[in-house]
Formats: C-alpha cells, sequence, structure tokens
C-alpha cells in the first residue's frame, strides 16, 4: 500500500505521462470542431424504430436532398436491400411528418405503397427509380413540415401502456371518442400484442366513417397495410401511431362523437343500412342495365339517395361487381368532367376502398365499404362543383376514334395527345382497346414508363398506380372505358423530363 500522500503524486505524475502520451497521437484532433455535450447526445426525442433500420432511417431524415441520391445509391451498391430502404422511407415518413391534415406534406407517406406498386410493375432496370423518389420527396415534405412547425412523433409514454388484454378494447373506446392521446398509447400497446388482421379489421371502418381530408384516412388505411405486409409487421408500432393520429383529424369541427357534422352523416347511417341487405348479397347477377342504371343515378343523388339505392340493388339479386363497376365508372367519369385534385381523389379513395373491401373478414365491414364508397361520390361531386364548371362528359357515351397510326405508333399518338388533349386521347385509347383487349399492356406499359421519367408530384404515382391497379378490379365488359378515362390524369410524352430518373440511374451507375 502506498502512503496517501506519495499515491497521490503518483496519479498525477501517471496522469500528466498519460496525457503527454496522448498528445502525439491524438494531434489530430486539434483541427476538428469542438462539440459540446448537447451535440453529441445520441437520444433524439422521437418515436423509436427497430434498431437494424434505425441508421438507414437517420440517413435519410439528416442527409441534404442533394446529396441523398448518392448516398442512398452507396448503401445499395454496399448490399441495402430494396425491403429495407422501403421500410426506411416509411419510418422516416410515419416519425418525421405530420399526418395532420392527412394529404398536403404527408402525401411522402401516403405515396410510399404507390411507388411500390409502380416498382412491381416495372421493368427490371427501373424497379429502384419510384423508391428513390420516393425518398426524394420524402425530402420535399421534410422541409415543409420543418417550416410549419417541425412536428415529430415523440417516444410513447410507456407507463401510461393499457395491459395487453385491455388494449384493442381502449384503441376502440378512444376511437370512438375521438381520443387522440389514448388512441396513441393504447395503438401502440396492442401493435405489440396483436396481429395485423385484428387490428386492421377495426382501422378498415375507422379509416373510412367519415368524409374530412376528401379520402386520405381511407388511403392511408390501405396504403399502410399494404405497406407492412411487404415490411414486416415488427415495423407496426410507429406507423399505427401516425394512422391512429391521422384518421382521428377533425380539423376545425368539434368532437364528432358529440355532434352530428355532414362528413360524419353517411357512415353513421350506413351501419344502420348495411343491417337490411340481403343474406347471401356477395353473389347476384352481373348485369349491364344495374351498372348504367347505378351510374345514371349517382349524377344526380346525394348520399342517402346513393346507398339507398345500393341496398335496394343488392336485394334484388344484383352482383356487387356490377355496383362496383358503376362506382368506378363514376370516379373515371368526375375525373373527365374536371381534371384536378378532387377528381383523382375520386379515383384513390374508391381503390383504398375496394382494396378494404377485399381485404376484410368481416361481412358488416364489407358491406360499409362498398356503401361508404357509393356515399363518398356525391360528396366528391359537391366539391367539385364547388372548384368551377365540370365538362358535360359521360363515360358510358364517350365515343371512340381512331389513331392515325398503327400498331406502337397508336400507342405513341394516344400519349402525344395526352399532353395537347386529353379527350382526343381517351377516345383513342377506346379504339385501341376494341379493337383489341391486348392493346391494354402497351397502353398500361406506357403510362407506366411515363410516370418514372415525367412524374414529380405524389399525385401522379398515386393516381396512376390506383387507376391502373383498378382496370383490373372493373369487370371486362367496362374496362376500356375506365382506362380510357383514366389518361385525363396521366403523364403525355410531350411533358417535360424530370431528370430525377437520369440522376438516379447515374448515382446506381
Amino acid at each position: 500500500m502506498f502512503p496517501q500522500a506519495n499515491r497521490r503524486v503518483f496519479l498525477q505524475r501517471a496522469a500528466q505521462t498519460g496525457l503527454l502520451a496522448a498528445a502525439g497521437e491524438y494531434a489530430f484532433l486539434n483541427r476538428l470542431p469542438a462539440l459540446s455535450a448537447q451535440e453529441v447526445r445520441a437520444a433524439r426525442n422521437m418515436a423509436r424504430v427497430a434498431g437494424d433500420i434505425e441508421p438507414l432511417v437517420r440517413l435519410i431524415e439528416d442527409s441534404p436532398q442533394n446529396r441523398l441520391m448518392e448516398l442512398i445509391a452507396e448503401r445499395v451498391r454496399g448490399g441495402t436491400s430494396y425491403q429495407e430502404l422501403l421500410s426506411a422511407v416509411m419510418l422516416a415518413g410515419v416519425r418525421g411528418i405530420q399526418p395532420r391534415p392527412v394529404g398536403f406534406k404527408f402525401h411522402a407517406v401516403l405515396v410510399v405503397n404507390s411507388a411500390h406498386q409502380a416498382s412491381l410493375a416495372a421493368h427490371d432496370r427501373d424497379r429502384w427509380l419510384p423508391l428513390f423518389w420516393a425518398c426524394d420527396n420524402f425530402k420535399r415534405s421534410q422541409e415543409r413540415n420543418r417550416q410549419e412547425g417541425d412536428w415529430r412523433m415523440a417516444p410513447v409514454d410507456e407507463a401510461r401502456l393499457p395491459d395487453a388484454a385491455h388494449a384493442g378494447e381502449r384503441f376502440r373506446e378512444a376511437m370512438d371518442n375521438w381520443d387522440t392521446e389514448g388512441a396513441d398509447i393504447a395503438v401502440a400497446a396492442w401493435a405489440r400484442t396483436a396481429g395485423a388482421s385484428e387490428i386492421y379489421e377495426a382501422l378498415w371502418r375507422y379509416g373510412a366513417r367519415d368524409f374530412r381530408d376528401i379520402g386520405h384516412k381511407a388511403i392511408f388505411v390501405a396504403n399502410s397495410y399494404r405497406t407492412l405486409v411487404t415490411i414486416g409487421w415488427r415495423h407496426a408500432e410507429p406507423i399505427l401511431r401516425s394512422l391512429a393520429y391521422a384518421v382521428l383529424d377533425h380539423g376545425r369541427d368539434g368532437n364528432p362523437a358529440r355532434n352530428d357534422f355532414e362528413a360524419d352523416r353517411p357512415g353513421r347511417d350506413n351501419v344502420r343500412r348495411a343491417a337490411r341487405i340481403r343474406a347471401g348479397w356477395q353473389r347476384g347477377r352481373i348485369e349491364r342495365d344495374a351498372t348504367t342504371d347505378v351510374l345514371a343515378m349517382l349524377r344526380t343523388a346525394n348520399s342517402a339517395e346513393a346507398c339507398d339505392a345500393v341496398v335496394a340493388t343488392l336485394n334484388a339479386g344484383i352482383d356487387p361487381a356490377s355496383l362496383w363497376d358503376a362506382i368506378f365508372l363514376t370516379t373515371g367519369e368526375l375525373l373527365m368532367r374536371q381534371p384536378g385534385i378532387v377528381g383523382l381523389h375520386t379515383v384513390t379513395t374508391t381503390n383504398a376502398l375496394y382494396f378494404a373491401y377485399q381485404t376484410s373478414g368481416n361481412d358488416e365491414t364489407r358491406r360499409l365499404m362498398l356503401l361508404q364508397a357509393a356515399a363518398f361520390l356525391p360528396m366528391f361531386l359537391r366539391a367539385m362543383r364547388g372548384r368551377g364548371q365540370l365538362r358535360d362528359l359521360r363515360i358510358d357515351t364517350l365515343e371512340a376514334a381512331q389513331p392515325t397510326a398503327a400498331g406502337a405508333q397508336a400507342v405513341d399518338e394516344v400519349f402525344a395527345d395526352v399532353s395537347r388533349d386529353k379527350l382526343a386521347a381517351a377516345r383513342k385509347a377506346l379504339a385501341l382497346l376494341r379493337a383489341n383487349q391486348d392493346n391494354a399492356q402497351p397502353l398500361l406499359a406506357a403510362a407506366r414508363r411515363l410516370i418514372f421519367s415525367k412524374g414529380n408530384d405524389s399525385h401522379d404515382y398515386k393516381f396512376s398506380s390506383a387507376a391502373l391497379e383498378d382496370f383490373y378490379h372493373v369487370t371486362p365488359a367496362w374496362r376500356d372505358r375506365f382506362l380510357a378515362s383514366s389518361l385525363f390524369w396521366m403523364k403525355g410524352s410531350g411533358g417535360a423530363d424530370t431528370g430525377l430518373a437520369q440522376r438516379i440511374r447515374t448515382a446506381l451507375a
């Protein structure tokens, strides 16, 4: 043992010797800027994501937009998978972009599944393009979010989480009462203890129950589910927290649980209507006249009249496919009559409601998705009338017009017309499809390819993915007209290239 004084001298000399020895080895640090304790603190007041994906999420969040493509390309060349990048851009969006209102800057999240759908349908050499575009699109939304208050999803309050046995019940109570804080902690607990099917059976209905945000709530429910199917349920918690927060947005209205607002009324009434639909309603007669009758009715009906007609038609033995045909055709017709932000959302919202209809395992929920799809269309039409004149066009009487070119050049002619005369393009596409249904594939392929090179807005991807998917949801008798109508919001070959596609290819080269 050293005497106390000698021990103190020894320690002082040892410390001095160590510092002197280290001085040479770490002299390079003198050339670096000093860092405060605050700057090197690791934790941020943000919701956690899975540890293995956190570095990639942080890369997307923290990199400047003008460098992000090249930095991601380095990761991809180093082994980062498509699924990992898809996960990271979705998670960066839900924890870094405020989902209220459900739209606008939040399209960075809403469009992720649409970009993924575009990738699935692309040629092999183009499959990375939509996903890289989604990363670039996130940076634009991130900047807008910063300007509007720099919202971030905070870590969940662990001390308030309900127990596993009651998480689902607490979630439904909070959603029914439009209780944002209660829904947040309940859905976080539920995500840790329940599976996708159980949770989304509740969410299909909550996303479709009101017309606020022109259908974006239903779109977020459907697209979040589809993204989680691809990236894995382990990423569910922050996504579901964002989703619950979005679905509970009621804007400037008071609490809908204690009021009778117009946006909520069709959903409440349709719970009662659904009970009046006949047993065995899922199968019936597919009739063209039934489709045209419902299509004509939807041009003038209000939401209540539209839904009563749906119930009556189903109870008359008509197959729901004929009703969905009328609904899809109405969305196409509304887009033809007024190409714009509201018209395109008739298509994307109906696509989301139909996905919920296909995916739900609950008979009442499926009835409600059909009824809500019908209820929303008169509400969309009224919103469009508030924006200006609607053209007098009818999708079921649209006349075909033969292109001047033939073969592949005829498809080129159609998309050249999209840039200068969308009605002419639709009529020529209709002629091509009537002449040969096989012409659908080159038309679909050309539409997708032009989105990659000329699409620069979330709606370009969101609309095209929905419309091209819904081509197969419409029965064969009506597909040609639905696809023709979609050209009113597709990209034409005469538009300017964004340059991003080439920049991505260069970064990956």
